[in-house]
């Protein structure tokens, strides 16, 4: 009998959350609309907070190295492209002759200057490589592929080039645009004003791959070149040598030997770089776990008025049905069940918006400040907006169709 009267209450209560529901189709409307705004701000800054802190690591991971050198830049307050590491190309050719390392080569970091017009340049910043692959998700044309790890001795003319050889670019979309350059063009290149009428490069190839990452427009350049432009080869600078390990081989066994054998060098694996990247720049991952924090409780705080607003509006109703003799818990029940139908569909139309949203604001930081994929959306992201709005929402109608049971009273029905 315990078991029939519950069912019987039960079908009640969700009858009279329907009647609800169906008699303000307007109010209904509304509050699905709020909830999905509140499911929207949790997702998007949630995804933003996420974004945040996978951008670098996404970098190093797309970047496919295993092991990460570097060194202290010669002034710990400048921004890190000094190019620390001397002999690189040499380092790297040691590196590579390990029968546990399948591949090394030195990256470098300057900033240059680039345009169509020996007067007319402008200064961006510019990454060296040996060569572009095809994770670089070329726009337009391709990439340059250069000789690696040359010593002196090993270079046909007996010493590395002092001047560019190569002679090829590929320009970040925004400096393409700016400058109306296409692929087959040529610009200027230079590490200052007047040494770039001395160097003419033609573009191959359009790309931001290194923009997204370092958040700034980044052109690249075969590493031989960038140092001949930059007046750093006899020394051969380099920011970092990277290297590739054999598939049979302990990543971290063989960082481990790398760092025990080229003690002047900070030797990492990539889970380590990136690791290292956070400790260095603590507020990147602070400001996206506060972005993921601020997201719940907001997301929390605007679930709790929009309900307490509900069962507000809802007070005369709750009172009529209170003096025909309903129990506060059929009527907490009726809110609660309420807020169950509006939780799942705002919560779904909110889950639905968010890819649209998330690709409509990756593009715009993307064309503002080259960020690709800014904001980015696992599957846990949409199970916190959806949790937020059915579990919370409906734990949150009930308790306030709790409360709002305890005012509902003959003598609050208005005229």
């Amino acid at each position: 009998m315990s078991l029939r009267r519950a069912g019987r209450r039960l079908r009640a209560v969700v009858g009279l959350a329907f009647a609800q529901l169906r008699r303000a189709p307007g109010r209904t409307a509304l509050t699905v609309f709020a909830v999905a705004l509140a499911v929207l701000s949790v997702t998007l800054l949630a995804s933003l907070g996420v974004g945040v802190v996978q951008t670098g690591e996404d970098g190093l991971d797309n970047a496919d190295r295993d092991i990460w050198v570097s060194s202290d830049p010669i002034d710990p307050s400048a921004s890190g492209t000094e190019n620390p590491i001397v002999g690189a190309h040499g380092v790297a050719a040691e590196m590579s002759e390990r029968d546990d390392v399948s591949s090394a080569a030195p990256i470098a970091m300057h900033d240059i200057y680039v345009g169509t017009e020996a007067d007319d340049l402008e200064r961006t910043s510019a990454v060296g490589v040996h060569e572009t692959h095809d994770g670089f998700d070329f726009e337009e044309g391709g990439g340059f592929e250069s000789e690696m790890n040359l010593s002196a001795g090993e270079h046909p003319d007996g010493e590395r080039p002092s001047e560019p050889e190569t002679e090829e670019i590929v320009l970040d979309p925004n400096t393409a645009e700016a400058h109306d350059v296409e692929v087959g063009d040529t610009v200027y290149v230079g590490t200052s004003r007047e040494s770039a009428a001395n160097h003419e490069f033609t573009v191959v190839g359009i790309s931001a791959y290194y923009s997204q990452y370092l958040g700034s427009d980044t052109e690249t350049v075969p590493l031989t070149d960038l140092q001949a432009v930059a007046g750093t080869t006899g020394t051969d600078r380099a920011t970092f040598i990277t290297a590739s390990v054999e598939d049979d081989a302990d990543r971290d066994a063989v960082g481990a030997e790398l760092d025990e054998e080229y003690a002047a060098y900070d030797v990492r694996t990539s889970d380590e770089q990136i690791g290292a990247m956070f400790e260095e720049q603590p507020l990147v991952l602070a400001s996206g776990a506060t972005l993921v924090g601020l997201a719940v409780v907001g997301g929390i705080v605007l679930t709790v008025n929009l309900f307490a607003l509900v069962a507000y509006q809802q007070r005369d109703e709750l009172a009529a049905l209170r003096a025909i003799g309903l129990s506060r818990w059929v009527l907490a029940g009726t809110i609660a069940v309420q807020g169950l139908v509006i939780g799942v569909v705002g919560g779904i139309l909110g889950l639905v918006a968010t890819p649209l949203l998330v690709a409509g604001l990756n593009y715009l930081a993307s064309s503002v400040i080259g960020f690709g994929e800014l904001l980015q959306t696992p599957p846990e992201v949409y199970l916190l907006g959806l949790v937020l709005a059915i579990v919370v929402g409906t734990v949150v109608a009930l308790v306030t169709g709790w409360r709002a049971s305890r005012y509902a009273r003959i003598q609050h029905l208005s005229g």
